[in-house]
């Protein structure tokens, strides 16, 4: 069987080792990332030209089974393939990691975009540390605060015009959290609810510098697509097809 994994996230492909060499298994990434992670088996690269064109592309590829494991910031292409997977009448499964949740002690501050996380700055503070990636910094270009921008690629302009950046690319430890945030004496962290452990540890070493979080929630998601949080549910549902 022929299986399109959308997303080049951790998920993706952890599933697709577990699913090639078994079936045969493609996996399409956005390319925003200049060097990605590749995962096992075939690799393209690059957009499909919106809902019709990942039609066509399945239809001409003959894919069995779509499994969207994209960012959960993607918003686009996960309403995408929910409209391709129904023209092309191939079964489609959300890989949805779960979101991250408060603990005894957090101080998170909800909003429900960039711009309204940019807002929600006002009186918490001087040196914001800046953890959505590179792209949307527009939305803070205007702010007056010191940015210490972190990003696996090198951002690009518009961004605020005190801003250091730091490129980096997760797994991120408890300990180099702690130390970044007291380097630079940060007052507020700035991220979206990614989930995922690779990146959760700034959240915890917040917490203990007693830091306030600004939370950018998860934008919706299509209805009717049956979903799993775990690489291995994919795998068994892609085996079960």
């Amino acid at each position: 069987m022929h299986v399109l994994i959308l997303g080049g996230t951790t998920e993706a492909r952890v599933l697709a080792g577990l699913l090639h060499p078994g079936a045969r298994v493609t996996s399409s990434l956005a390319g925003r990332v200049a060097a990605p992670r590749l995962p096992a088996g075939e690799v393209r690269i690059g957009g499909f030209g919106g809902p019709d064109g990942l039609a066509a592309w399945v239809r001409e590829h003959a894919v069995d089974a779509v499994i969207d494991a994209t960012h959960p910031f993607a918003e686009r292409i996960s309403f995408n393939a929910a409209r391709a997977a129904a023209s092309a009448h191939v079964p489609l499964l959300a890989l949805r990691r779960p979101g991250w949740v408060a603990g005894e002690g957090d101080d998170w501050r909800d909003a429900g975009s960039l711009a309204e996380a940019a807002a929600a700055l006002d009186g918490l503070g001087d040196r914001v540390f800046l953890t959505t990636g590179r792209m949307g910094l527009a939305a803070f270009a205007d702010r007056p605060e010191w940015f210490l921008v972190r990003s696996v690629d090198a951002p690009e302009a518009p961004m605020p015009a005190r801003t250091e950046v730091l490129l980096d690319r997760g797994p991120f430890t408890l300990e180099g959290e702690r130390e970044l945030i007291a380097r630079h004496r940060i007052d507020v962290l700035v991220t979206k609810d990614s989930g995922a452990a690779a990146t959760a540890p700034k959240l915890t070493a917040a917490r203990e510098a007693g830091i306030p979080v600004v939370v950018v929630r998860r934008p919706p998601v299509p209805e009717g697509v049956p979903a799993v949080a775990s690489p291995e549910e994919a795998a068994a549902w892609a085996l079960r097809v």
